[in-house]
């Protein structure tokens, strides 16, 4: 990332205090999050491996897949390492450009997250409804064209984030009552007109995600009209559950951020330490019920994992 000149009134760390209202059960909290951030970072590491070492993993969903895995272990890293350590030892300390850096993969991860999604929702759409094309338009080339577009592409939307917070002055308290810095917690501590940042920050990454939800329910009604053409019920089925595990992956995604992005912008009365708590559980959740839900409804994956454990 680029070095951020850093002006005298924000030289001095920030400290992110912790869920408010709930410190004095950040030692409890802290069990659930430890157990859930390992079975994510074990899910999507063995997930990620098995379809390295995989020669019959290597189709294009998969190739989503493991982006979606990779991105996954970039969310919950970026955020829950620091959750934890406030958790275990009390209010944290962190420097103005380790709190950019912090923002920036955390929203920067969600971006991509739904462009992934997306990806994944019109390779289930190519796969379902012009199965013959199938290997002509995803082609090798045409997915690493796609993934380097997502990439580029969520990079351009929140980069400008990172420098909009970079130009306000933070004269007043450096305490930020949260886990982890975000963009609009962040700006709300600067004592100058933050006004650019709340209309960007909002808008911009909303109307992007939108986008991709909406192209996401226009695929998945393609399919679904698809599927219920096939002339073979156990074809329906296999297609089916193939779209059931992605569907419930995309609203454990999207409800809860969704959530939480509206209620920063609009959510005046949302008690701040729900909507803390809520913030903790996107990015963590998602990434640890994403490898399980794939684990158990694609039978290509659960065959493998089998095969693995049972040769340990």
């Amino acid at each position: 990332m680029a070095t951020f000149n850093l002006s005298a009134y924000h030289t001095g760390p920030f400290t992110l205090s912790g869920i408010p209202g709930l410190e004095q059960y950040h030692v409890w909290i802290s069990i659930p999050f430890c157990f859930i951030y390992l079975v994510a970072i074990v899910g999507n590491g063995v997930l990620l491996y098995l379809i390295v070492v995989e020669h019959s993993l290597h189709a294009p969903m998969f190739f989503f897949l493991s982006m979606l895995a990779t991105t996954d272990l970039v969310l919950s890293t970026t955020c829950v390492p620091k959750t934890l350590s406030i958790f275990w030892f009390g209010p944290q300390k962190i420097s103005f450009p380790g709190c950019l850096t912090q923002l920036f993969f955390l929203h920067y991860s969600f971006v991509l997250d739904s462009a992934i999604l997306l990806a994944m929702a019109f390779d289930r759409y190519v796969a379902i409804c012009s199965p013959l094309r199938y290997t002509t338009v995803l082609t090798s080339k045409t997915i690493v064209k796609i993934g380097v577009g997502i990439s580029f592409r969520s990079f351009c939307v929140f980069v400008p984030c990172v420098f909009l917070v970079n130009r306000l002055p933070f004269c007043r308290t450096h305490i930020i009552a949260h886990t982890y810095c975000e963009h609009i917690g962040v700006a709300r501590l600067a004592c100058a007109d933050i006004s650019i940042n709340i209309w960007y920050g909002f808008c911009v990454p909303i109307m992007t995600v939108i986008i991709d939800v909406v192209l996401i329910a226009v695929s998945y009604t393609l399919i679904l009209c698809a599927v219920f053409h096939l002339p073979s019920r156990d074809a329906r089925q296999k297609a089916l559950g193939t779209c059931g595990s992605h569907v419930c992956v995309i609203l454990m995604f999207y409800v809860p951020a969704f959530f939480s992005i509206l209620a920063h912008r609009f959510g005046h009365n949302v008690p701040l330490t729900f909507h803390i708590m809520f913030a903790n559980l996107y990015v963590i959740i998602p990434p640890a019920l994403n490898p399980i839900v794939y684990g158990v409804k694609t039978k290509q994956i659960r065959d493998k994992i089998i095969l693995l454990f049972l040769k340990g």
